[in-house]
């Protein structure tokens, strides 16, 4: 074991799966579901073809197709992991795109109808922080009071000129007022924000900031992935330039257990990994060995 674990050793850090155990006394799974939103960095709004490592998917690669009803997409999704569930819940989670981003009175009878599946104890929304409206924060607040409800989003760094690279099209004081709007407005709202470790330029410290900037601004959770660099992206045009350095396993796993550090037990460790989908993943590859990243992460949790 080395320094840095020993420094961190009586760390009590809380997992997705020991939050979700506590509150609902089983095990939960997400079932990943397509509300058929796309995302105003899309639609012309804000700009077109999304964040520069945004699939054609939006980042929903492995959602359910929105052809299909919630209670058709739910069926389906509960088929997908019947294997690995025994005696658990599910947690809806509209996944990919922009699922605030559209009419609320559409998006709240999705909500509700996921909501109303057998065996789903709660909702989970994912979104932009710029995609808060009052009208849909009045639908979300409803939707608290008769579920358990998260709001994930998509937040990647908190270095502003790493904002800008990636086209997010918003800034931090943006995601702030989005977080501080959630708890004023639906307390019982779990806020988790997604972070990018290995963006282009950025270093070890520009990481831990953001981990520290997402704990400070009230995060209940937090979600850290690697830069994933998939095919049909812009990204995917400038890592084929030379411009783009995927980030190495050992350099990831360096910072993400000097990030555990900063996080301890102030937010639930949501997820530590990302999965892209391998027959577009061009870099790292080295994420594609799944058995061998959650192996490491489990060591790595036990610090």
């Amino acid at each position: 074991m080395n320094s840095l674990a020993v420094q961190c050793s009586n760390l009590q850090l809380i997992t997705a799966s020991d939050f979700f155990k506590k509150k609902f006394g089983c095990k939960v799974y997400k079932l990943s579901l397509d509300a058929g939103c796309t995302c105003p960095n899309r639609d012309g709004t804000l700009g077109y073809g999304g964040c520069i490592f945004c699939s054609q998917s939006g980042s929903g690669d492995f959602a359910e197709s929105s052809s299909l009803s919630i209670k058709d997409q739910v069926s389906k999704a509960k088929n997908r992991v019947a294997s690995k569930i025994k005696n658990g819940k599910y947690i809806a989670y509209f996944q990919n795109f922009t699922n605030t981003y559209g009419n609320p009175h559409r998006l709240a009878k999705l909500y509700f109808e996921a909501a109303s599946e057998p065996d789903i104890v709660g909702v989970a929304i994912g979104t932009r922080p710029d995609c808060l409206s009052k009208e849909i924060l009045s639908v979300i607040k409803e939707l608290s009071s008769k579920t358990f409800v998260m709001i994930e989003l998509g937040f990647q760094t908190s270095k502003e000129s790493s904002g800008k690279y990636i086209r997010r099209c918003y800034t931090n004081e943006t995601y702030l007022k989005a977080v501080n709007d959630i708890k004023s407005f639906c307390p019982e709202v779990h806020i988790v924000t997604h972070l990018i470790f290995g963006l282009p330029g950025e270093t070890e410290k520009d990481m831990l900031s953001s981990v520290d900037f997402v704990l400070k601004g009230g995060s209940d959770g937090i979600k850290i992935s690697v830069l994933h660099i998939l095919e049909g992206t812009d990204l995917a045009l400038e890592y084929k330039k030379g411009l783009v350095t995927p980030m190495e396993e050992d350099d990831y796993f360096k910072v993400l257990q000097k990030a555990l550090c900063v996080i301890g037990e102030k937010m639930v460790l949501h997820r530590l990994t990302g999965d892209g989908p391998k027959k577009i993943l061009l870099a790292p590859l080295w994420t594609a060995n799944k058995k061998e990243v959650l192996t490491r992460l489990n060591k790595l949790l036990s610090i």
